[in-house]
């Protein structure tokens, strides 16, 4: 049977009694039926799987005690800050979930050219707690014990500001070279425009800051797929696929 994983927000140690928050506890009780004496591992992001057991379980709360604690880190060596131009409706969702469960370790939304996204300050927060929701159920359902962090949503031009020490790559259609003209990255800063890509002053501006372009053969992939087929050729050449 397979043993839910739950992320918890706090410091866990060994012997602790645990109460969970309230979405986990209301999956437990409702979803998944469960009763007190049921299993299950909670993690919080220091690389340890903590395994528990439920000691209290009604409407009010759930509370857990840890049994085990076992480190069980399962971090790709390559370290991968996704850079994805922010699209419309569901995709987003769909790359952060599955670029989570590929392995990246950083993902900045990027407000681009041809982003068709404006909110104010207040609501570009909480898209963020929302996508940083959707990391944290990836990592539950993938087996990470490391948690992805969701920057806040900036300007492509300010993003492309920051240091890195690492290699710096693009998505560029037009672009001469391919994946296999990198030479064994520990770090990639991968950049990945919206619906439409990435506009010609853009491309200037990201290889200014050090961006190398590549490209993925002769088809144009959707904003969507794109980086789902490039990091898991990256991770498949340089980390653990």
């Amino acid at each position: 049977m397979r043993i839910t994983r739950i992320y918890y927000p706090h410091h866990l140690a060994l012997d602790q009694m645990a109460t969970l928050t309230d979405q986990a506890a209301n999956h437990l009780r409702n979803v998944l039926r469960a009763e007190i004496g049921d299993v299950c591992v909670l993690f919080n992001g220091d690389g340890y799987e903590y395994h528990a057991r439920i000691a209290t379980l009604n409407k009010k709360e759930v509370q857990v005690q840890i049994t085990e604690n076992i480190l069980c880190s399962r971090q790709s060596p390559l370290g991968i800050h996704l850079g994805q131009g922010i699209s419309r409706g569901e995709k987003m969702d769909w790359v952060i979930q599955k670029s989570t469960e590929l392995g990246v370790r950083d993902i900045t939304p990027l407000i681009t050219e041809r982003c068709n996204v404006r909110l104010d300050t207040e609501r570009w927060e909480k898209k963020r707690q929302h996508w940083q929701a959707v990391a944290i159920s990836a990592c539950e359902q993938s087996g990470r014990t490391d948690l992805v962090t969701i920057h806040t949503p900036q300007l492509l031009s300010i993003w492309l500001q920051t240091t890195f020490s690492g290699m710096r790559i693009m998505l560029d259609p037009q672009a001469s070279k391919n994946i296999k003209h990198l030479v064994d990255p520990t770090a990639i800063q991968l950049l990945i425009g919206s619906e439409g890509g990435l506009s010609e002053a853009e491309i200037q501006h990201a290889t200014t800051a050090g961006f190398m372009g590549i490209q993925l053969g002769p088809r144009i992939l959707r904003s969507e797929t794109a980086p789902l087929a490039v990091i898991s050729i990256l991770q498949h050449l340089f980390g653990d696929l």
